[in-house]
């Protein structure tokens, strides 16, 4: 496992982490997502990506128990606030009192004293900026939180984020978590070049886009059982693949640049994600420990100019490139 440095801070992360949004606490059993963390670990990654919001606040407490009686030290451990996680007018968005209380449930469930880096899940547009970054600082001074981030801001919210924290003296964002993939490159007209500028870096989700980008969803045919694809909490996000049959039969035509390269599909995807410089981790999720196992050798591969081409080629139009595509909904859920 190699590491990189998140952002401009002085974090070191394995640059591939360990996600649980969707499998921990929902789609597969305690005993399984035990055995995937502890894949994890023993194939050298040490940093661990939840939220409050996955699966109802349980994919925390299952992350929680997992690492428990793991040095603390040796993980790096991120969560993340902004969606509801109850039934009040307060129990959403980036308010002060929300993040207040949010981040004390958070470290209750995972069973720690601070988090490494905690993440605003998406832009409020209902409450003042100030008020969120002002929270967040104050969490980093208390010794609850160790650095902050987001997720799915646009490049335009991340830079109104910057310039209040050189202003007021807050902490600064060292991170964003977006999706990206092969398919889906909506932050590289926008959100990369500022953050490259701004030393912010990228913590990246989905890179084999909901497991398309293994060959596994075969156009003119249905999904695989248990698949992403049949499971309703991330079905979602992964119907904008699946409906275009072009596009899973190009998937298709990534196998022999994957062989040639003595990688599988998923490696090639994530190895895909890592050549950008900006990217400083990859978020993997997996059911079984050995998908962990195969995901990590992408860790250290170099694709040469030649094969980044070759992959443009196949893929061609139908990687998503539209940065007002960015998944941030226009008000507060």
């Amino acid at each position: 496992m190699e590491f990189r440095h998140l952002g401009r801070s002085g974090l070191m992360v394995s640059e591939i982490s360990y996600g649980n949004w969707i499998t921990h606490g929902s789609q597969v059993e305690e005993d399984a997502a035990k055995a995937c963390v502890h894949a994890a670990l023993d194939e050298g990654i040490t940093t661990f990506d939840t939220a409050d919001v996955y699966a109802g606040t349980k994919a925390e407490e299952v992350l929680g128990r997992a690492l428990k009686g793991v040095r603390r030290e040796s993980v790096e451990i991120f969560t993340k606030v902004y969606w509801p996680t109850g039934k009040g007018p307060n129990d959403r968005g980036l308010s002060r009192k929300h993040i207040m209380e949010s981040i004390h449930g958070s470290l209750r469930r995972l069973q720690t004293d601070y988090v490494d880096l905690y993440q605003a899940h998406r832009f409020d547009y209902e409450t003042p900026l100030e008020e969120t970054l002002r929270a967040f600082d104050d969490l980093v001074r208390q010794g609850k939180v160790l650095y902050v981030g987001v997720s799915e801001w646009t490049a335009d919210q991340i830079a109104q984020a910057l310039k209040i924290a050189d202003e007021m003296g807050f902490d600064r964002l060292v991170s964003n978590q977006p999706q990206y993939s092969m398919l889906w490159r909506v932050i590289e007209a926008e959100v990369v070049p500022l953050c490259q500028k701004e030393g912010v870096g990228q913590i990246v989700w989905s890179p084999i886009a909901q497991g398309v980008l293994t060959g596994k969803y075969l156009p003119g045919q249905p999904p695989p059982p248990s698949s992403r694809a049949t499971d309703p909490s991330g079905s979602g996000f992964i119907s904008r693949f699946l409906e275009n049959q072009e596009l899973l039969a190009r998937v298709q035509d990534l196998k022999p640049i994957a062989s040639d390269l003595g990688l599988s599909m998923a490696q090639l995807a994530v190895a895909w994600v890592l050549q950008n410089p900006n990217v400083s981790s990859a978020i993997i999720g997996a059911s079984r420990p050995e998908q962990v196992r195969d995901n990590v050798k992408a860790s250290g591969v170099r694709l040469s100019d030649d094969v980044m081409r070759a992959i443009d080629e196949v893929i061609g139009e139908f990687a998503e490139r539209d940065p007002a595509k960015t998944q941030s909904p226009p008000k507060r859920p």
